[in-house]
C-alpha cells in the first residue's frame, strides 16, 4: 500500500488539521513548513479563534416555562449540550449578543410577562446573571443588534405595543427608549447587519401581520417601512449574514414551513428561500453569519420538537438535519458569538 508523510509521521491514512479554531485537532508532529501551509489555507488551529457558539435559552414545551440553555457549535453538526440555566424559567425571551456576551430579555412566566433580563458569557458554560430590567410591556418582542447595542422591537401588554428599546450589551442596566415601530406588534422575528436592524412585526394582538420595519442601530428614532413578508405570520425564527436576513416558519394556526429572505441594506418584500423540514412555529434561531440554525419549534396541534436544522444563508434551498436539542422546546431566545450583526 502507498504510504504518505503528513505531520512527519508515516501513515496509511493521513489526517489533515480539523480547522482554524483553537480547539480543533491537528494530530501528529508537524514541520514548520507544513504548519505554515495549513495556516495560510485557514486550516491550522489558532489560539484565540474560538469556534462560533449558538445558545438556545428558555422556551416552552411539556415544561411550560423552561430555564435550560442549550449549546451548539454552529460549524459542526451534532446534538446540543447543556450550557446552564436562565435565572428563571420562561418562554419568549428575546436574545441579543456580542461576540462574548448573550442577553436574554423579558418573556412570559407563571401567567405573567416578566421584566427580567439576564446574561451569560458565551464561551463559558454556566448559569445566567442579572443584567437589568426590560419594560414589562416589551415581553414577546423581537431582538437583534450588533456588537455594541441590542434592540428590542414591540411587545405585548394586553395587546401589541409599538415601543422600541435598546441596551448596551457590554454594560448592565435597564432598557432605554429608542423610538417606535410603524404600528403595534409582538412575536416577530428580528435580525441585523452591523448598521441596520430589521424586524417582522408579527402579531398586533388582533391578527398576524406581514409588515417589516427597520432602524439604524447607532441612532435613535422611529422605524421605517421595509416591505412585506410573503405571508402574514408571527412566531418566526430569524437569523442572518452581514447582508441577508432570514425569516423561517411561523404562525401558530397554520404553522408554515416557508423560509424567506431579504437583503438587509435595501428595502423590499421577502423572497422565497426554501422550506423547513415541516411546518413549524416558534423555532429558535442562531447563526455564524454563514450558517443559519433553527432549533425546536412546534408543529400543528402543538406537537413540540427537539430537532435542529440548518441552512447556508448565502444560498437558497431547503433546510438539512443538524442534530437534536437536549429537550423539546419552542419559543426560546437565540444568541451566538458570531452572528451576521458582528460581521463587517
Amino acid at each position: 500500500m502507498t504510504k504518505r508523510y503528513l505531520g512527519n509521521i508515516i501513515t496509511q491514512n493521513p489526517t489533515a488539521p480539523a480547522g482554524a479554531y483553537q480547539d480543533s485537532a491537528a494530530s501528529g508532529v508537524w514541520s514548520l513548513a507544513e504548519a505554515f501551509a495549513y495556516s495560510k489555507a485557514g486550516l491550522w488551529p489558532t489560539a484565540g479563534n474560538a469556534a462560533p457558539i449558538g445558545l438556545f435559552g428558555g422556551g416552552t414545551a411539556d415544561v411550560d416555562y423552561q430555564a435550560t440553555i442549550d449549546k451548539i457549535i454552529i460549524t459542526t453538526t451534532g446534538n446540543a449540550s447543556d450550557f446552564g440555566d436562565l435565572s428563571s424559567g420562561r418562554r419568549d425571551p428575546h436574545g441579543v449578543s456580542s461576540a462574548t456576551r448573550g442577553v436574554f430579555a423579558g418573556g412570559y412566566n407563571s401567567s405573567a410577562v416578566t421584566s427580567i433580563m439576564d446574561y451569560v458569557t458565551i464561551q463559558s458554560d454556566g448559569n445566567a446573571t442579572d443584567f437589568g430590567d426590560i419594560n414589562n410591556g416589551d415581553s414577546l418582542s423581537g431582538g437583534s443588534g450588533n456588537s455594541t447595542r441590542g434592540i428590542f422591537f414591540g411587545g405585548y401588554s394586553g395587546g401589541g405595543v409599538n415601543y422600541i428599546r435598546y441596551i448596551t450589551i457590554a454594560s448592565t442596566g435597564n432598557t432605554t427608549d429608542f423610538g417606535n415601530m410603524t404600528t403595534d406588534g409582538f412575536s416577530g422575528g428580528a435580525h441585523a447587519s452591523s448598521t441596520r436592524a430589521v424586524v417582522a412585526l408579527g402579531n398586533s394582538g388582533f391578527s398576524t401581520s406581514n409588515i417589516i420595519n427597520y432602524v439604524t442601530i447607532a441612532s435613535t428614532g422611529n422605524a421605517s417601512d421595509f416591505g412585506d413578508l410573503t405571508q402574514a405570520k408571527d412566531l418566526t425564527g430569524s437569523c442572518n449574514s452581514s447582508t441577508r436576513g432570514i425569516f423561517a416558519g411561523g404562525d401558530a394556526t397554520f404553522n408554515y414551513n416557508v423560509i424567506e429572505y431579504v437583503t438587509i441594506a435595501s428595502t423590499g418584500n421577502g423572497t422565497d428561500f426554501g422550506d423547513l423540514n415541516e411546518g413549524l412555529a416558534g423555532v429558535i434561531a442562531a447563526d455564524d453569519a454563514t450558517t443559519g440554525v433553527f432549533g425546536g419549534g412546534f408543529a400543528s396541534g402543538y406537537v413540540y420538537r427537539n430537532t435542529i436544522q440548518y441552512i447556508t444563508i448565502a444560498s437558497t434551498g431547503n433546510s438539512s438535519d443538524f442534530g437534536d436539542l437536549t429537550q423539546t422546546k419552542s419559543r426560546g431566545g437565540g444568541v451566538s458569538s458570531a452572528h451576521g450583526g458582528l460581521a463587517a
